[in-house]
């Protein structure tokens, strides 16, 4: 690795060749400036390579003449990280609660710059891209995401699981449940507004925090751009924090937390469609297909289906008002409509209907059985028939005051009729 002369910042880096060491600005110096650009790094004894990362980054303000601060979130380094990273010129910030999100979350906190760019301390990301992503915030973009699949991943930068598999996947799932438009959702060097990140109230801890703050600067509708950029053999000399399988799961997990549509309302509606389809499908008697005879035994399936389905969208309602009353999401616009406009009453009357509608069939039902002696029952569809509108009938009306009382908790009263 070449080192270079003090008072170097118009050399252009490669990460992999050259450092630039500079004299840390005075206190008084950078007390008196006013900082634009702050780059925050959660760093985890990263001692091989954090003084590269904070090199560039400073490097990079001087060539764009950036007034910025580097601030280096550490999470309870042992391995003479700190005095590195105070030592090259950076502002240290001691995060004892520990995790990705945490770290990030108390370095963002101590920023003085409007424009925010965080990248990890292993010199995988290259802070020399710092005028790139300055300049798109420039152009009126609150959040700037690296994309490296767009870009170029360098051997041995990223494993295959993760470039062909993981982070695709994730990327999709994201844009299909909230419409976020990124390409490379888990990239670690993105740039954003201080005004979006207080905007958004980021609450997790872990890895999953990339994940968080994508999702809801989607649902805040923040104007957003992605840059390609370059992803690099980190230096860190150890086994990465990164556990593929685990905190893959954190992120998938909250994603689905945070999509209760995805989560329960969709599968809930598509076991509730196909189990009444079922029920009227087999009501008329047997039907065949092809050889096989599908009868009653199928018809009680049907309605089982349609049961755990009510019950299944009745969680997700459930999900939606704890959402909105927590204030998860923003922008819910539509259910605040429907918050007003659905009451508890209207929900008691659809489920009575339904209750007297069941119960009136299986009367008629046991009248039948009973006249006949207790023989054989031979009204098994009629039973099931009327079961099912029963027992939907007893759901909706127990969901109904559950969602009632779930508002009224909250501070939220669903449906209440506004006083004259």
């Amino acid at each position: 690795m070449k080192i270079l002369e003090r008072n170097c910042p118009e050399i252009d880096f490669q990460p992999s060749s050259s450092v630039c060491i500079q004299d840390p600005p005075s206190l008084a110096t950078e007390a008196a400036a006013q900082v634009e650009v702050s780059v925050v790094i959660p760093c985890l004894n990263e001692a091989n390579s954090i003084a590269i990362c904070i090199d560039k980054a400073l490097a990079a303000f001087h060539q764009a003449r950036l007034s910025g601060e580097v601030i280096v979130a550490d999470n309870g380094s042992t391995d003479g990280s700190i005095e590195i990273s105070e030592r090259h010129g950076a502002r240290v910030v001691h995060v004892a609660l520990r995790g990705y999100g945490n770290a990030l979350r108390a370095g963002i906190k101590a920023v003085r710059g409007k424009f925010i760019i965080m990248g990890d301390a292993d010199d995988s990301y290259d802070f020399s891209d710092i005028p790139r992503f300055v300049q798109k915030w420039h152009e009126g973009n609150e959040l700037v995401m690296g994309n490296r699949l767009s870009g170029e991943i360098k051997n041995g930068a990223m494993p295959w699981h993760h470039r062909y598999v993981g982070t695709p996947v994730m990327s999709a799932i994201v844009n299909l449940f909230f419409g976020a438009g990124i390409g490379d959702v888990n990239c670690g060097m993105r740039g954003f507004t201080t005004d979006l990140y207080n905007r958004l109230g980021l609450r997790t801890g872990g890895m999953e925090f990339a994940s968080e703050f994508v999702i809801k600067a989607a649902k805040a509708g923040a104007r957003t751009a992605e840059i390609p950029i370059t992803l690099w053999p980190d230096k860190r000399g150890r086994p990465p924090h990164l556990r593929s399988f685990r905190d893959g799961w954190r992120h998938l997990r909250f994603m689905l937390l945070y999509a209760p549509n995805w989560l329960f309302l969709v599968p809930g509606g598509t076991l509730f469609l196909l189990g009444v389809a079922l029920v009227f499908w087999l009501l008329p008697g047997p039907r065949q297909v092809g050889r096989t005879v599908i009868d009653v035994h199928t018809m009680l399936f049907g309605m089982v289906f349609a049961l755990i389905g009510t019950q299944t969208i009745a969680t997700g309602l459930f999900a939606k008002v704890y959402s909105y009353t927590e204030r998860f999401s923003q922008n819910q616009r539509s259910l605040e409509g429907w918050l007003k406009r659905v009451k508890l009453e209207a929900g008691l009357v659809l489920g009575a209907l339904l209750t007297i509608a069941g119960a009136a069939g299986i009367i008629w039902v046991v009248s039948k059985w009973v006249s006949s002696g207790f023989g054989p029952l031979q009204e098994m569809r009629a039973v099931i028939f009327s079961s099912l509108w029963f027992l939907l009938g007893l759901q909706v009306i127990f969901a109904s005051f559950f969602l009632a009382m779930l508002g009224i908790s909250r501070g939220t009263y669903i449906g209440d009729y506004e006083s004259n």
